[in-house]
């Protein structure tokens, strides 16, 4: 979470006091009992892991069905199952970039990143740079755990970034706890307290040595809050009650089978010796007397109630979530993909709001990186790039290129051709296509011609020559 604080009220904004910092974990604390349950519920130790029952003869099932990672694995699947492109509207020049995010499998790293953003609501990551050779770094990104980080703005309507704070659990050799390393990164420095217990820096809880200052030079400071949305809520807090509804009804359902099978045996007007042990056949019954009977004593299972109850939950689960059964039989492996937009509707328009707030925290990656890369002179611009984020979802290519083909000539290509699944770059499509134009033009010549040559190179061989053969010419 970003704290709000009131900057005229620091001193040196590149060494905001320890005070505050101590006051600000405190804080953050506070989110952990939160945290955790969704971190667990994803990790699939739901609560019905928990149930107990102590009454004598009680079935104590524990049945874990774990909706809360599908949606979390079917949103982060469709924001970043095709990598995430940046495009240059004007022509100016990013392969600083571009390079590095390969050397680093930025893709890998956005689905992590977009993983943490669906199940905690909130997900950080941090630029830094590492040594590679003598005097030569590279740079990388690292995601933060958000249960140990926090960034911090101004109460300004703008919410400008004044430093970030990392928690680092440090451990002896053999396991046991042995305090933090707190990074404080501002604009320009890199502060860090080393505490001998718990997290908390203060006077008395420090190791000798610290606080230890080092400047850095990304130009901001270097950690970026990435929010799943303005409520930084996971995408399925919300069905967290359902999820454990289902969890206990499927859990009672079992419950209910096993004591269907450990039905009684009930016996009138006979007489029976000894004791029957469960699971022992009876053979030599006495005989029988007028009236005797044996019949078994069995609880009433309506399945049809139960399987509407569960039904019942499950859609909920799924429609407030936003996230549907793709196992639904709705979901027939025969239909079109323009019919799988509109049953997949709710979910585009989920990730719709979710790729404006990604796209933030991405632009102030690209930002951080452009800052480097001009020390290093390297220069680079990214006024005008455009990121693309598309969906991962079944696309009919038949029917597309049907569209631009019918289109063509009313609408420009250029709006045409971004239709086109993949993210390609329109302006770049009709470069090629100019030039397959003008390739299949100049072949047809040359069948007409009966030469296998370019015509171009006739005229062109013999001039370079520095003269032209005309002895079969007749003028």
């Amino acid at each position: 979470m970003a704290f709000k604080i009131d900057a005229t009220l620091l001193e040196d904004p590149d060494n905001p006091p320890i005070e505050l910092i101590k006051y600000l974990i405190e804080q953050k604390q506070t989110e952990l009992t939160r945290l955790d349950k969704l971190d667990n519920y994803y990790l699939g130790k739901h609560d019905i892991l928990k149930r107990d029952f102590t009454s004598p003869g009680a079935k104590n099932n524990r049945v874990m069905v774990n909706h809360a990672k599908y949606i979390s694995d079917m949103v982060t699947g469709m924001m970043t199952g095709n990598p995430i492109s940046y495009v240059t509207q004007d022509g100016e020049n990013i392969d600083a970039i571009t390079e590095a995010f390969n050397r680093m499998d930025i893709s890998a790293h956005d689905t992590e990143l977009e993983r943490d953003l669906s199940v905690f609501g909130v997900a950080y990551e941090i630029n830094y740079l590492t040594v590679i050779g003598t005097n030569q770094t590279d740079e990388r990104v690292a995601l933060l755990d958000p249960r140990l980080t926090f960034v911090v703005t101004d109460d300004t309507e703008d919410e400008n970034l004044l430093f970030g704070v990392y928690l680092q659990p440090k451990k002896t050799l053999s396991g046991s706890d042995n305090g933090f390393l707190i990074s404080v990164y501002t604009a320009h420095k890199l502060i860090q307290y080393r505490t001998n217990n718990g997290p908390l820096p203060d006077t008395s809880n420090q190791m000798a040595g610290y606080p230890k200052v080092s400047p850095h030079y990304w130009g901001e400071e270097p950690i970026t809050e990435y929010q799943n949305n303005r409520q930084m809520q996971g995408d399925f807090e919300q069905v967290i009650s359902s999820i454990d509804e289902y969890n206990n009804l499927q859990s009672d359902r079992i419950a209910d089978k096993d004591g269907f099978v450990d039905a009684l045996l009930l016996v009138y007007g006979l007489s029976m010796d000894g004791q029957v042990k469960k699971g022992q056949m009876i053979d030599d019954l006495p005989p029988k007397t007028e009236g005797a009977s044996i019949e078994w004593l069995t609880k009433t299972l309506d399945e049809n109630d139960t399987q509407t109850l569960a039904d019942s939950v499950t859609n909920d689960i799924h429609e407030m979530s936003f996230v549907p059964n793709l196992n639904d039989k709705d979901f027939a492996g025969n239909i079109s993909g323009e019919a799988m937009k509109y049953k997949l509707l709710g979910l585009l328009n989920l990730i719709s709001v979710k790729k404006q707030s990604l796209k933030r925290g991405l632009r102030r990656r690209l930002t951080l990186m452009q800052n480097m890369l001009k020390i290093k002179e390297q220069l680079v611009d990214i006024a005008d790039v455009k990121i693309n984020i598309v969906p991962n979802i079944p696309v009919n290519l038949t029917d597309t290129v049907a569209n631009i083909k019918t289109a063509d000539g009313v609408i420009p290509r250029e709006i045409t051709y971004s239709w086109l699944p993949d993210d390609y770059d329109p302006k770049k499509l009709m470069e090629l296509m100019k030039q397959q134009t003008a390739d299949n033009i100049l072949t047809q010549r040359q069948v007409m011609s009966g030469t296998d040559e370019p015509e171009s190179n006739s005229s062109t061989d013999t001039e370079q020559g520095g003269y032209r053969d005309d002895s079969n010419n007749d003028s």
